[in-house]
């Protein structure tokens, strides 16, 4: 399959250092350039929703003006530091282009944005055969990390590409102050579209502006149109003849002239379908349009022994049963605060901002700081602070849960997008290192990591652990899941069942050896426990809610048993697999010992990653196998 959009018309640019006009036909040219690379973004970004992998559109799309007048000064000899540094990195999109139009990727390549196995990833990671120079994706990380390649560049200058949501992070207050002390010759060029997942900053975030934060910071501000090529082009050049940190200010709305996403929070992420046919469709790109409307193929639904056919989202659910318990009380504003960092829907938490707004904080893009604000919000009995984000972003705060756990504060904090099942980000947003917030020390220690097995638990977990003190980390995954049956056949965490914190739950008896798993790698390790019963292996298997609590109990029952195998999404290192073998030594067990977990990169995709990461079915199966 071809690339759709005719680039015949497209012609890359060199500019003078010295210029800070254009020249005659350069604008002209420069519109063009615009115009196609912007069709391509929707276009790519698009298809990748037909295939259901997600993606962004509006935040790459916007800033292809100033990338490609970059990119110009770069090949005009200028002394840039030849790398389009992006601490955005759902932004990617741009960069794939780049890496299209540059010689790097071919056009063709662009088909397969965010598909397993193709290199495209949903954040760049580097790759410099394939044109992608940095890794990025959470935001707040790269400024520094440029200040550093410009430390060792003094000769050159670099930019890096940023955002008024990216500006929003603490660590760039840290970079800004940093790069003005030492006099580095970066020049941010920041996308200013007042717009984010939770909505308008000049909205939710009063007092926020980036270009008076970074000029108290004491840099060098510009502020402009970023529609506007002769003021952009200008500013551009007059920021690459100075010397010393220059931030340019590009006022737009997200996705200029996109019908249905333009200036809208939905812009963040990828196009709906029938709006980048709209789009396309009046711009002439036919081709690209057919492709479009193209029927998806259909994905093959995968069942698995032991666990019903239909399925819940624990990380949606999170927030309804939130609800639930709130309704319940007197004035639950007095007793309960809310902090969101810019990911509700993905936590559940736009339930409590609908039903609860009260109590219902919208922190903007501030990780640590929300945190913090929720556990001095329970820094009291009676009290509580609910926090939310991505699991990955947990390993951004452990600073914090430290300090609450000091200050003896009570939070409950769910952290979604755990593990790596769903996750066509790819590796900066896998949620691996869970057990990082349980750092704290033994002695008294209240700290509680919970993660469900589906949504029927979670619903039985909440209520129960809702008003206990000290620190109670949620995890849920991105995925859906199925829920788990008993051997009757019913749904196991349904009426009648009762969570009781700490206590392992005997799953499936075994007299050949037992499996511990826990969250969405249960159901899959009762897939394989079901087919390995019927192959006449008496395997058994082990839930652990309670990740951190030694259930002595259960652990006698394991590690009386011929073998162990733990089986998890977290990391190799630092998950679950790690301690429990302890745990059998400690208390006087020998039996043959393994763990599963992520060990890998990703390699984008949604459901594949777990399979990439040999922790399927299949797989655990032949795990099994190695220990008998």
């Amino acid at each position: 399959m071809s690339f759709p959009i005719d680039f015949s018309g497209y012609q890359a640019l060199s500019f003078d250092a010295s210029q800070k006009t254009f020249s005659d036909g350069q604008k002209q040219q420069l519109t063009t350039n615009i115009a196609l690379v912007r069709d391509s973004l929707v276009f790519f970004t698009a298809l990748a929703n037909v295939k259901g992998l997600g993606g962004h559109t509006g935040g790459a799309y916007d800033i292809v003006p100033e990338v490609l007048i970059v990119d110009g000064f770069m090949k005009g000899g200028s002394q840039i530091h030849p790398v389009y540094f992006d601490e955005a990195g759902h932004r990617v999109a741009i960069q794939y282009m780049m890496a299209a139009l540059n010689g790097q990727k071919s056009f063709a390549d662009l088909l397969h944005y965010r598909e397993f196995g193709h290199g495209l990833f949903g954040h760049p990671e580097r790759d410099e055969a394939a044109g992608v120079f940095f890794s990025s994706g959470r935001l707040g990380h790269m400024w520094s990390y440029v200040n550093g390649v410009a430390e060792a560049d003094r000769d050159k200058t670099l930019v890096m590409f940023g955002s008024d949501g990216s500006q929003q992070e603490g660590d760039d207050a840290e970079a800004a102050r940093y790069a003005v002390a030492r006099g580095l010759n970066v020049k941010l060029l920041i996308d200013d579209n007042d717009v984010t997942i939770a909505g308008h900053p000049s909205n939710y975030l009063k007092g926020f502006d980036t270009a008076k934060t970074l000029a108290g910071h004491g840099l060098e501000v510009s502020v402009g149109d970023g529609e506007n090529l002769d003021e952009l082009f200008a500013r551009i050049g007059s920021a690459f003849s100075s010397t010393g940190p220059v931030a340019l200010i590009n006022k737009r709305k997200m996705a200029p002239e996109v019908p249905g996403i333009e200036g809208l929070p939905k812009g963040h992420d990828v196009i709906p379908v029938d709006l980048a046919i709209e789009y396309l469709e009046a711009r002439g790109c036919g081709d690209a349009v057919l492709l479009l409307k193209e029927p998806a193929a259909a994905k093959e639904k995968t069942t698995y022994l032991g666990s019903s056919a239909e399925t819940g989202k624990c990380r949606d659910d999170f927030g309804k049963i939130v609800c639930e318990i709130l309704d319940s009380m007197d004035e639950p504003a007095k007793k309960v605060i809310v902090v969101d960092s810019d990911l509700e829907g993905s936590c559940g938490l736009h339930h409590i901002r609908k039903n609860h707004p009260e109590v219902y904080v919208s922190g903007g893009i501030m990780e640590r700081n929300n945190y913090s604000v929720a556990a001095g919000f329970g820094s009291e009995e009676g009290r509580q602070g609910i926090f939310g984000t991505f699991s990955a972003f947990l390993e951004m705060v452990v600073s914090e849960i430290t300090m609450a756990r000091l200050n003896r504060a009570n939070v409950l904090a769910h952290f979604s997008h755990s593990g790596v099942d769903d996750m066509a980000d790819n590796t900066c947003h896998f949620g691996i290192n869970n057990f990082f917030a349980d750092n704290g020390l033994e002695e008294g220690d209240t700290t509680r990591l919970y993660f469900p097995a589906d949504a029927l638990q979670l619903r039985a977990m909440l209520p129960v652990i809702f008003d206990d003190p000290g620190l109670r980390f949620i995890f849920s995954t991105r995925s859906a899941t199925p829920f788990i049956e008993n051997q009757d056949g019913n749904k196991l965490y349904g009426d009648g069942y009762r969570f009781e914190p700490g206590k392992d739950e005997l799953i499936r008896k075994g007299s050949a050896g037992y499996i511990v798993s826990y969250g969405e790698m249960l159901y899959r390790c009762l897939d394989a426990v079901e087919s390995l019963k019927q192959e006449g292996i008496d395997v058994g298997l082990i839930n652990k809610p309670t990740l951190n609590v030694v259930d002595k109990d259960m652990l006698s029952v394991a590690g009386a048993s011929p073998f162990v195998l733990v089986v998890e999404s977290q990391s190799t290192t630092t998950g679950l697999g790690s301690r429990y073998g302890t745990w059998l030594l400690e208390n006087g067990f020998t039996p043959k010992y393994a763990h599963l977990g992520t060990s890998k990169e990703g390699r984008g995709g949604l459901g594949e990653q777990v399979d990439h990461q040999g922790c399927d079915p299949a797989s655990i199966k032949k795990a099994v196998a190695g220990l008998r």
